[in-house]
């Protein structure tokens, strides 16, 4: 696998040209932040959702109607992209429009993920552009997978802290698409509690509401301060008994069950336009 490491005086950073999927995040002593891909388990560590979030009804999608198949996330995740630049400490990733993608997706794309460190924290920037000559929709995510517990928390009870305070309505998934009734939030004063059977039901998923930030962590000592720009949609997932939580901010969810199939229906699918770019972002900050 091509990796490319970035580093700051706190932290050191791998990079996947597969899917420009950050690998590790460790801390100068030693420490991996991040979940480590156990197959027994999953996989995935964080990988880029594009063109569309979540899954398709029958893996397919239409487009001025025409059907083509796509798997769930969409395909960059299983993409080689190009290394355009590699800094001390940053790198970017890039994935253009192929003959491949054009069957499954038929536009002239250009997506620029981007990983940059600075100081305790790494930030991930995502640029999809639009090359072609009509309206392009797609949707966006970002799917880090952060270890539970964090390292040196022990056995404490780990939470998520929303930084606005909200109680956001919960949506859960049926056969990976999004069910449309809003059932109340397991959110209190903005606090929630995490506990494996929480993720029985799959992916917690809160279209809108949570914000843009929150703290990960138990009560006192390491933490991850997460925030996100440009991405209303917010899920967590895990597998019960796995060791990791997954913090998802999206632009675009997964089709609604008994909705359309296509993709530019989907709820908050982007539409950009000619010669445009939309810019997408989250960063980690790691305190203790």
């Amino acid at each position: 696998m091509q990796l490319t490491r970035i580093a700051s005086d706190e932290i050191i950073v791998d990079v996947a040209a597969l899917g420009a999927e950050m690998q590790s995040i460790q801390t100068r002593d030693g420490r991996n932040w991040m979940w480590h891909g156990d197959a027994a388990f999953w996989t995935g560590r964080s990988p880029i959702l594009f063109p569309m979030v979540g899954r398709a009804p029958n893996d397919t999608i239409s487009i001025d109607g025409v059907r083509y198949q796509m798997s769930q996330h969409g395909f960059a995740r299983r993409s080689n992209f190009t290394l355009v630049v590699e800094e001390s400490d940053r790198c970017v990733y890039r994935l253009e429009a192929s003959e491949a993608s054009r069957a499954m997706y038929p536009f002239d794309f250009r997506l620029d993920v981007e990983h940059r460190v600075e100081g305790r924290a790494v930030s991930v920037t995502a640029e999809v552009s639009n090359r072609g000559e009509g309206l392009m929709p797609y949707g966006i995510g970002f799917h880090p997978a952060f270890a539970w517990p964090l390292p040196g928390s022990g056995a404490e009870p780990h939470w998520i802290v929303l930084d606005n305070g909200a109680a956001p309505a919960l949506h859960r998934l049926s056969g990976g698409l999004v069910d449309p009734e809003k059932l109340a939030s397991p959110f209190e004063n903005g606090a929630l509690r995490l506990d494996h059977s929480l993720f029985e039901a799959d992916a917690m998923v809160f279209p809108e509401g949570a914000g843009a930030g929150l703290r990960y962590g138990p009560r006192t000592g390491p933490a991850v301060h997460f925030s996100w720009e440009n991405l209303p949609n917010l899920a967590l997932w895990s597998k019960p008994g796995a060791g990791y939580l997954c913090l998802e901010p999206w632009h675009g969810t997964a089709a609604e069950v008994g909705g359309s199939d296509d993709l530019g229906e989907r709820p908050y699918s982007e539409m950009l336009g000619p010669g445009a770019t939309g810019r997408y972002e989250f960063r980690a900050e790691l305190i203790g």
